[in-house]
């Protein structure tokens, strides 16, 4: 039954979605269908499963269709930059896309979001990538946090995965002090740490655990998803009693197995239901050109994984 108040389903319904492999977790349709309907749209916001070597087919059938935008999680945010015709500069920044939004020539020749096209929508189309996650990290760690200024705090990051990447760059454009990548590969962690030193010389970066205290541990591995998973990190090089502060980006459970350890060491900890409201209210803003109504989509997000 649709909630009360939402516009019916008709034949000038427009339509965004989610892309990911797996994607039956996601709380985002969840979140955006709130926020859509608090904004008075006409839209729908669906949830796709796409494996990766069918990528490129599903951006380009919703293209066709003419969706009003996309977002992408995992696996999609690296291999999905070679599969957009511009690149925001969030993503070209940080090498890797979770928003895409599709654009139309307008009257004058220039490219617009589709959401302009009052009338008939033009044939030629364009995806153009951004990246909404980096900031939307930010503002969890001093909402959720307390973290308000990163610069000099020394941080652990957990993993070497796209999302252990973005986390790495953000960081370093943010001036934290000293970096610690650790992840199960080190090669991994390693190459990571080359491309960080690469771009910002002056970024002190480590791969592998402090020896001493650090402010902040950030987990951006998949570890946690599951209920028999293992903490995300080796516990005979590192105790959370060296830290201050943990964030899980994992927000599904709504507590994971290293908040409650975060919690029992005596750590502040969080969550990544933050993150995940503001990267996905960036991204509603991005497509309707409209202030996103973040409390609405807090409560919807609350609600779903909360329940």
């Amino acid at each position: 039954m649709p909630d009360a108040g939402a516009k019916e389903i008709d034949a000038s319904t427009r339509f965004c979605a989610v892309f990911g492999h797996p994607v039956k977790h996601s709380a985002s349709p969840a979140m955006q269908n709130a926020g859509i309907q608090a904004l008075g749209l006409n839209w729908r916001y669906l949830a796709f499963d796409v494996p990766p070597d069918s990528l490129r087919e599903a951006i380009n059938g919703a293209r066709a269709m003419k969706f009003i935008g996309l977002n992408l999680t995992v696996p999609h945010k690296l291999s999905s930059l070679e599969m957009v015709d511009e690149l925001d500069e969030s993503a070209k920044n940080l090498g890797a896309v979770n928003t895409i939004r599709f654009e139309a020539r307008n009257a004058g020749g220039s490219w617009g979001p589709l959401v302009q096209c009052r009338d008939e929508i033009p044939r030629e189309i364009r995806a153009v990538g951004y990246n909404t996650d980096a900031d939307a990290l930010v503002l969890a760690l001093g909402e959720d946090l307390g973290l308000q200024i990163l610069r000099g705090a020394g941080v652990l990051l957990l993993g070497a995965g796209g999302a252990a990447r973005v986390t790495a760059l953000k960081l370093a454009l943010e001036g934290v002090g000293t970096l610690f990548l650790a992840n199960r590969t080190a090669a991994r962690a390693a190459a990571i740490a080359a491309e960080i030193q690469k771009r910002f010389p002056r970024q002190e970066v480590s791969v592998g655990y402090p020896r001493n205290q650090v402010d902040l541990v950030i987990n951006a591995t998949s570890l946690g998803l599951k209920s028999e998973d293992p903490l995300p990190f080796d516990s005979k090089q590192f105790s959370l009693r060296q830290t201050r502060a943990v964030y899980d980006m994992i927000y599904r459970p709504a507590e994971t197995a290293l908040f409650k350890a975060a919690r029992a060491a005596g750590c502040r900890a969080a969550t990544g239901l933050g993150m995940l409201l503001h990267q996905g209210g960036k991204a509603l803003e991005i497509w309707s050109g409209k202030t996103a109504p973040l409390e609405t989509m807090r409560r919807a997000l609350e609600k779903n994984i909360y329940a």
